[in-house]
């Protein structure tokens, strides 16, 4: 993983420091992890780092490309390291879990609107909101939530 971390950093162009190639390791193991979620799982692979170093990390890999942030409604920011395709997330009401699922279309239909009002379309967020089986399954009432 170092190896791959340090030739993704340099190809954005991006120094490599212990901070972003742990990040990048913890988003491995921890999939749409939030920055609470990944300063803990760099901390357990690095030992002691400022917060702030792992959101300047975060910051630094999302803006340049390397990561992608998401943030869903009433929810802290998500990250991941799939940034290359068109896909989308579910997100569970109740626990918070998010998953991806593919684009059933595989091409990026969401950029193209009836009405643009002169905007160039860079990207459109898809969240899929519902109930994960794991909490479908604790309650006889999904929609008592």
């Amino acid at each position: 993983m170092v190896d791959s971390a340090e030739v993704l950093l340099r190809s954005h162009g991006l120094l490599v420091t212990a901070q972003r190639v742990a990040v990048l390791a913890a988003l491995a193991d921890c999939p749409h992890g939030t920055a609470e979620d990944l300063v803990a799982a760099v901390r357990g692979r690095i030992g002691t780092v400022s917060r702030q170093a792992v959101y300047d990390a975060l910051a630094t890999l999302s803006e340049r490309g390397v990561i992608r942030r998401i943030q869903p409604a009433r929810s802290p920011a998500r990250y991941e390291d799939r940034v290359e395709d068109n896909h989308h997330h579910l997100v569970c009401r109740r626990c918070g879990c998010m998953v991806d699922v593919d684009c059933k279309v595989r091409s990026r239909p969401c950029l193209q609107v009836a009405e643009d009002h002169g905007f160039l379309i860079e990207e459109a967020e898809v969240l899929y909101w519902g109930f994960c089986p794991s909490c479908q399954a604790s309650t006889s009432t999904v929609g008592g939530a």
